[in-house]
């Protein structure tokens, strides 16, 4: 699981783990657009079901700019997520320069309704050399 992704982080026995990807075929490093897609899977540990209301990222290119997102649920969806199970997605991040990083939060609620946030590990975003 490790090679698959690299980067984890967990939770309250909510374990977040990303792997990311540039893409070539969508950027366009001599208009300064960078594009990498990246994907998460989200396992519950915990003891009782879980789900994932909102998120949050701080998105940092390659000048040390931080973007801040927010918002509900992910790709269209506020899974519930049970004890063992998982949940992937995968997303996409364009950038005005050729690295950065992210990092963030995701809302949940657990089965009793009482609220935490579970950490999305930092990860790097770096586009080949020969990208740029």
């Amino acid at each position: 699981m490790r090679a698959l992704f690299p980067h984890e982080a967990t939770t309250r026995g909510v374990t977040v783990r990303v792997s990311v990807s540039y893409m070539p075929e969508q950027s366009l490093p001599a208009r300064g657009r960078w594009f990498w897609a990246y994907h998460i899977r989200i396992e519950n540990g915990a003891t009782g079901a879980v789900q994932l209301l909102t998120r949050h990222w701080d998105i940092t290119d390659g000048r040390g700019h931080v973007q801040e997102v927010d918002g509900d649920g992910v790709v269209g969806d506020q899974p519930i997520i049970e004890p063992g199970d998982s949940y992937d997605y995968v997303s996409g991040c364009p950038l005005a320069t050729p690295t950065g990083a992210m990092e963030g939060r995701y809302g949940m609620v657990d089965a009793g309704g009482r609220g935490f946030d579970v950490a999305i590990p930092r990860f790097p975003l770096l586009a080949p050399a020969t990208a740029g």
